[in-house]
């Protein structure tokens, strides 16, 4: 059996995910969400995850797919958030509202740069990696890796340096 406590801590963790949603004017990611809501409260993943569900099952929250998952408030979830919003304190939504901007920007620099390989075959890999600004690729590169070892370093490389690597990949086509 749940005790108060844990049932209030429920709730305001539910109308935390709703203010931040709210609050939010583009999408963000499953991680991005958990990032902001773990620096308020520090919630952990897995009950983050099941309170997230909980919000998903009941219709307040839904998952769009873009260029990837993302995740939405319902309107739905903007009525139950106008009407529970007091359970939230007020320390709660102060500690959210410093947050927020930060990690905001961090969760944004973080999504523009993105490298990811997909196998065709036990030793083909095909990486790709982008770089996106304002929710449009500016930049995009597909090549080939003929080991798993070789497209996880691609893609490491990629995250780490793109910022050194993509002026450099534009000069060589401008220049050449």
């Amino acid at each position: 059996m749940k005790s108060n406590s844990d049932k209030n801590n429920l709730a305001e963790n539910k109308v935390l995910i709703l203010y931040i949603l709210t609050k939010l004017d583009k999408s963000i990611t499953n991680d991005g969400l958990y990032k902001i809501i773990s620096s308020t409260n520090g919630i952990n993943y897995f009950y983050f995850q099941q309170t997230l569900k909980d919000l998903v099952d009941t219709n307040l929250v839904g998952y769009t797919k873009d260029d990837e998952t993302v995740v939405k408030i319902t309107s739905e979830g903007k009525n139950a958030y106008s009407l529970t919003k007091e359970l939230l304190p007020g320390i709660v939504k102060l500690k959210a509202d410093t947050i927020f901007d930060k990690e905001l920007a961090s969760i944004e620099e973080e999504s523009s740069i993105i490298a990811e390989f997909i196998p065709k075959s036990e030793d083909e890999y095909t990486v790709r990696c982008k770089i996106i600004e304002n929710n449009e690729v500016i930049f995009e590169v597909e090549t080939f890796a003929g080991s798993r070892d070789r497209a996880k370093k691609i893609c490491d490389n990629w995250n780490n340096n793109a910022s050194e690597l993509y002026p450099k990949i534009i000069n060589l086509l401008l220049n050449s």
